[in-house]
This record gives C-alpha cells, sequence and structure tokens, in this order.
C-alpha cells in the first residue's frame, strides 16, 4: 500500500483543527439573543463578550490556521531538494 501525497503533515492539521474549533468558539462566543421589535431593546448584544472576546478568540483561530498551514512540514527530502 502507498501513502497518499498530501501537501500538510499530521502536524499542520491538528494546528488546523485546533484553529477551527477556535473559530467555531468564537462564533459561539458572539452568539445570543437579539434585540426583536416584541422584546424591547436587549442590552446583551453589547457585552463584552460579544464585542470584545468573541472577536480576539475567532482572530487568534484564523493566525493559528495560517501558522498551522504555514508550519514547515518534516518528512523526507525530495530527490530534488537533495540535488
Amino acid at each position: 500500500m502507498s501513502q497518499k501525497n498530501i501537501a500538510l503533515g499530521k502536524t499542520n492539521l491538528i494546528i488546523c483543527g485546533a484553529a477551527v474549533v477556535l473559530i467555531i468558539l468564537g462564533f459561539v462566543l458572539m452568539a445570543g439573543p437579539g434585540t426583536t421589535l416584541e422584546g424591547g431593546f436587549e442590552p446583551d448584544i453589547f457585552s463584552a463578550r460579544r464585542i470584545k472576546l468573541a472577536p480576539i478568540v475567532c482572530l487568534a483561530g484564523f493566525v493559528l490556521m495560517i501558522a498551522g498551514i504555514l508550519f514547515p512540514v518534516k518528512g523526507d527530502k525530495t530527490e530534488e531538494s537533495k540535488g
């Protein structure tokens, strides 16, 4: 059986997986009740969790995703790089 040649290694995929979890967590932190006409004004839309914490968590996830993609893959050297 031959191993498939993929662009990202195991470490890269683990880092990208952690980044996806962070991004999803950030969007979950942003979720909450919205202001509706029937219910009146909902002050929770301006909470620190939804305005400060959640975007920082999402940004950290996106930065980690870039780091996971750019992380150098350690593995077998091809003949072209040896030459």
